[in-house]
């Protein structure tokens, strides 16, 4: 604003110096001709009067003429030159007349019969510029010579000097007085455009608090206060905005759902922290590019291009998989359209049904499961019965035999039903752990003292190393039923002659549990549901070594109730490494 205020000044200013230049040098020209035709006047009056006293006693000689010229110069305070009709010098008051040439080519003789203007023009005899003006003189109507008069400019430079040094004086004068009002009335008029136009810049980037002066004077203060008003309204309106827009933000962001809208070109415009967490990237990586570029699922890119080209809403699951793992989505999509029915974008909607479709998959795994795990014991109890009723219990070997069978049938029928109902248990809301401060190492010693008999009859070795300290809280019992679960998994798994080796490592803020063996080994597209109920990578095996299929579902969840983390090592044909990392101290103690 300031370059505007100087613009505004200089400008006037320009204006006003012009009109005073021109003014000036208006006054001074004419100042200057009515000097020059008062000095013009005089000479040809003092011309006159000396013509009249050289012809007083007709045309004087050389030495009269030499007086004349003298005396009468002296008067006038002029060169009085006499000069007879050839122009030879007669008499000169500042000059000797013998010194000088003929005249009668001189511009003031020659314009002496035609009574011009006088003549300034520089007098090399005495080395001055003077304005001459010279008559003709005349006795019976006979030119018989001249008569000139040289008046010194001085008088007249000194005279055009005071009036231009006056004019400039006051010119000066003048614009200063002008210019500090001009400054001032700028100043006040300048002043609340200037507090109006940063109030607008600030209010146009969005300061809404800013507050502009408002001027006293009614004309000037009523664009300030108009700005006030308007940003104090700007100021509300944000106010509200922000607050849904947060609202929006928060609702969008929080929604379980994974929410994407694409432009009317396909390029993606918005996403929220789902969509982030979906496609394990983050916004950056999608918004402003092609979203059949950026997304990963093929099914998701043929949804999309359906709803562009139908331009109507649809619904459909979608699955991929990714890491070995197969998501499943209800997908929503539906067109934007402006009020003209042109098409806008798509906004599609995405929400994660995995685990219910996982639910009603384990629940139906879980009906079948257990239908077949019971159907068969049953079915055997059941034979062998009807076999003993029929007359094989007069066979004492044969009945010795079936009972046996019927005892074995039964045993495992009980296993997997007090699996079943420690499983219920453990599941439940109200279950509780008798934390204590224990020794993983002696739990572990006694799990496998427990085993040994049945490494034994593979023919396995079975070994505990312990580096560090093993004590953590835990539940005593339960972290034994975890122990005795995975050592006797990996003892059903692994070769006769094999190994099984339980690690314990001390962290800083836990304790690893190691169970390795050197079975069969897990495919990788199976690690993510072997912790299912009645799920078995190797199904004749489990079976008959007398496993009820509920071991490590029943391990998952006692180690989710410690807080500890499981994870699994496997790779077919080597072995399997199932790690429990437990903290040292339990979270709800």
């Amino acid at each position: 604003m300031n370059k505007l205020r100087n613009r505004f000044i200089f400008s006037i200013m320009l204006v006003v110096t012009i009109v005073l230049l021109a003014l000036g040098v208006t006054l001074g020209a004419w100042s200057n001709e009515r000097y020059h035709d008062f000095v013009s006047d005089r000479m040809k009056s003092e011309t006159a009067l000396t013509s009249w006293a050289v012809l007083e006693d007709g045309f004087p000689e050389r030495e009269e003429a030499e007086r004349v010229a003298r005396e009468v110069g002296e008067l006038f305070e002029a060169r009085i030159t006499i000069l007879d009709e050839n122009g030879t010098v007669l008499g000169d008051s500042w000059a000797n007349p013998n010194e000088m040439e003929n005249h009668i080519d001189r511009p003031e003789i020659q314009r002496a019969l035609t009574d011009d203007e006088p003549e300034l023009r520089f007098s090399e005899t005495i080395g001055a510029d003077l304005l001459y003006y010279a008559l003709p003189l005349h006795i019976d109507e006979q030119l018989v010579g001249y008569v000139r008069v040289g008046l010194s400019i001085e008088s007249f430079n000194e005279m055009n000097q005071m009036v231009w040094t006056v004019m400039a004086v006051s010119f000066i004068v003048a614009f200063l007085i002008i210019l500090l009002l001009i400054a001032r009335i700028t100043k006040q008029i300048i002043r609340p455009i200037d507090d109006a136009t940063k109030a607008a810049i600030r209010l146009a980037e969005g300061d809404y608090n800013t507050r502009t002066y408002e001027d006293q004077h009614k004309e000037l203060g009523l664009l300030g206060r108009s700005i006030n008003v308007l940003a104090y309204n700007l100021q509300q309106l944000s106010r509200r905005h922000q607050t849904q827009q947060e609202q929006m933000a928060a609702l969008i962001d929080h929604m379980g759902s994974a929410l994407l809208f694409m432009n009317v070109r396909g390029d993606v415009e918005l996403v929220n922290q789902t969509t982030e967490q979906v496609f394990r990237v983050t916004s950056k990586e999608l918004i402003g590019k092609p979203y059949y570029e950026v997304l990963p699922s093929q099914g998701l890119i043929s949804f999309l291009q359906s709803v562009y080209m139908t331009e109507k809403k649809q619904r459909s699951q979608i699955n991929w998989t990714e890491n070995y793992i197969t998501k499943v989505y209800d997908v929503y999509g539906a067109p934007v359209l402006a009020k003209s029915g042109r098409l806008r974008g798509v906004t599609v909607v995405l929400h994660d049904i995995t685990e219910q479709k996982k639910l009603e998959q384990v629940r139906k795994d879980f009906v079948a499961n257990v239908s077949h795990e019971l159907k068969t014991p049953v079915t055997s109890i059941k034979g062998f019965a009807e076999t003993l009723i029929d007359g094989a219990l007069a066979d004492p070997v044969a009945s010795k035999q079936f009972s046996e069978i019927i005892w074995k049938e039964s045993d495992r029928l009980q296993m997997l039903i007090i699996d079943l109902l420690e499983l219920s248990k453990i599941e439940n809301a109200q279950f509780q752990l008798n934390v204590e401060q224990i020794s993983l190492r002696e739990i572990t010693e006694e799990a496998m003292a427990l085993l040994d008999s049945k490494a034994v009859e593979k023919e396995m070795d079975l070994s505990v190393k312990e580096t560090g300290s093993s004590i953590i809280e835990g539940d005593a019992q339960r972290l034994k039923q975890i122990i005795l679960n995975l050592v006797t998994n990996a003892i059903a798994y692994t070769q006769s002659g094999g190994s099984v080796e339980v690690s314990l490592i001390e962290k800083k803020e836990a304790v690893e549990l190691q169970v390795k063996d050197t079975g069969i080994g897990i495919q990788p597209q199976e690690t993510q549901r072997i912790f299912e109920r009645f799920y078995r990578v190797d199904r004749a095996r489990s079976r008959n070594s007398g496993g009820t299929g509920l071991g490590l579902a029943i391990v998952k969840h006692l180690a989710e109730a410690h807080f500890a983390k499981l994870e699994v090592e496997s790779e077919e044909g080597i072995g399997t490494t199932f790690i429990v990392s437990f903290p040292k101290r339990h979270m709800q103690s």
